[in-house]
């Protein structure tokens, strides 16, 4: 099947569960780690920077190699790279129940993100071929529905398994996940091929060790000082390797990355926007849900459940985003979901204590997760808006490589600013010094609205729409 050929169309809900579980599965992984990192410090005697790793090394490996797993399921069906996402991940998560020490978990988690790259991007790319056009800006919102609740409810499935169970536990639960849909994908999904071009190692490497350079510098930097050659060298090394990257993607005749689609406002700002964002919410929540714990005391299982306002909100909120963006516009959405969680980082930097009552807390999950709902499924609409459908693989490969990356430096740059103020799993270091890394999201999320103000409206074109019903309309926003 060529790019432009018609794909197959299978019913909505067949679509939505076949990319919709795997997808789930992947990004719920991101975070599903957390509430358990205090466990895991007592068991495998973690330090503070290996537990950075253990959410860093899945995130990296995936981030790396998204666009790489576009451009192969491109060549040989984005199908087949689908199903080979799911085999490594479901393998990984064997791997890393098994593990005996930090330094094979963290092997593990790196395994897993590479299975991750494989589903997460590609899972977009297929639900969108498979379902009719008319139907795809719902599908899209249903799609940043359920990735925001894999995202949001990581914590809180980790807390519960975590304490009915153990730490290994929130990795056999993949498994079953895993084999039990592979016959539901190759049912209802087609072998979509995309344009057979030739695949850009040189691109995966320069991208993928010059990110690495960049958060490896930054965990780092508390430890070996921040002018020390270690430090200094891996900065510089990954600034360099990511200059090359941009000048050899704007050399090689089969780019990894076209950096034309940056050409688009639309394109451009919703990548901005979707690293922002990611780069200041879950940096805070990888110290806000240990926070619980170790200031607080809750077990695993409180925590998760105190924050169920916050992970629950953007499973209503983000398919209804989806649903009303062609009305009201993306631009507005996204602008207001980023204040959301701009004012709920900030409402958090100023409450913070030790003493402070879970009545003061409420009041930002929740502005929190209405926020997050209404950034999902908006930012993935922004991104595709204006993109030929030849591109749209990769430009929703582009757009998860930058929240992963987004997710990475902001859990390393939050972290540092953490460990910098002295802070220690003990109740009152704890608190001393989240509250400047917490501000620093807070800052960072806000600075990412005004941003957001420079999108495109993004609101649906009546002609559009009204033509909708015709099998060959394109969805456009303006």
């Amino acid at each position: 099947m060529s790019a432009t050929s018609p794909a197959r169309r299978v019913p909505f809900g067949l679509a939505l569960a076949a990319t919709g579980i795997p997808m789930f599965m992947a990004m719920l992984d991101n975070l599903v780690m957390t509430n358990a990192l205090p466990v895991i410090h007592d068991e495998l005697g973690a330090t503070v920077e290996e537990l950075q790793w253990f959410v860093n090394a899945y995130t990296l490996v995936f981030a790396s190699f998204i666009l790489f797993a576009v451009a192969l399921g491109d060549r040989i069906g984005r199908r087949t790279i689908f199903l080979a996402g799911i085999v490594v991940f479901t393998t990984a998560s064997v791997l890393a129940a098994l593990s005996t020490d930090p330094t094979q978990l963290i092997l593990a988690r790196a395994l897993q993100g590479l299975g991750g790259a494989g589903i997460m991007p590609l899972s977009l790319t297929l639900l969108a071929s498979s379902v009719q056009k008319r139907l795809r800006p719902l599908a899209i919102g249903v799609w940043g529905g359920i990735a925001g609740l894999g995202v949001a409810t990581g914590p809180l499935i980790g807390g519960a398994v975590v304490e009915g169970w153990n730490w290994q536990a929130i990795f056999w639960i993949n498994v079953p996940v895993g084999i039990l849909v592979l016959p539901l994908v190759l049912f209802a999904l087609p072998n979509a091929l995309g344009a057979r071009l030739r695949l850009d190692v040189p691109g995966v490497l320069l991208a993928g060790l010059g990110v690495l350079g960049l958060v490896y510098g930054i965990v780092r930097g508390n430890d070996a000082g921040w002018d020390s050659f270690e430090v200094i060298g891996a900065l510089a090394a990954g600034a360099l390797l990511l200059a090359a990257f941009i000048v050899w993607e704007s050399r090689t005749p089969a780019p990894l990355l076209p950096l034309r689609l940056f050409r688009d406002r639309s394109f451009s700002i919703a990548n901005i926007v979707g690293f922002g964002f990611s780069f200041g919410m879950f940096g805070a929540i990888f110290l806000l849900i240990q926070f619980l714990q170790v200031v607080q005391g809750s077990t695993p299982l409180e925590a998760a459940i105190q924050t169920t306002p916050w992970t629950m909100a953007p499973m209503v909120v983000a398919p209804l985003a989806g649903f009303i963006a062609p009305r009201v516009g993306t631009r507005a959405l996204i602008v207001v979901g980023l204040l959301f969680q701009g004012v709920a980082l900030t409402w958090l930097t100023l409450t913070m204590a030790v003493d402070v009552t879970y009545q003061t807390l409420l009041p930002a999950f929740i502005a929190a997760g209405i926020g997050m709902g209404l950034v999902f499924a908006p930012v993935s609409t922004a991104v595709l808006a204006h993109t030929h459908e030849d591109d749209s693989a990769k430009a929703s490969g582009t757009n998860s490589t930058v929240r992963e990356i987004g997710v990475a430096l902001g859990i390393a740059v939050l972290t540092a600013v953490f460990t910098g103020a002295g802070g220690a799993l003990t109740p009152v270091d704890y608190v001393d010094a989240a509250v400047p890394a917490v501000g620093v999201g807070a800052a960072v999320v806000l600075a990412t609205a005004i941003v957001a103000l420079f999108l495109p409206a993004g609101r649906s074109n009546r002609h559009a729409e009204a033509d909708a019903s015709e099998p060959e309309q394109e969805f456009v926003l303006s």
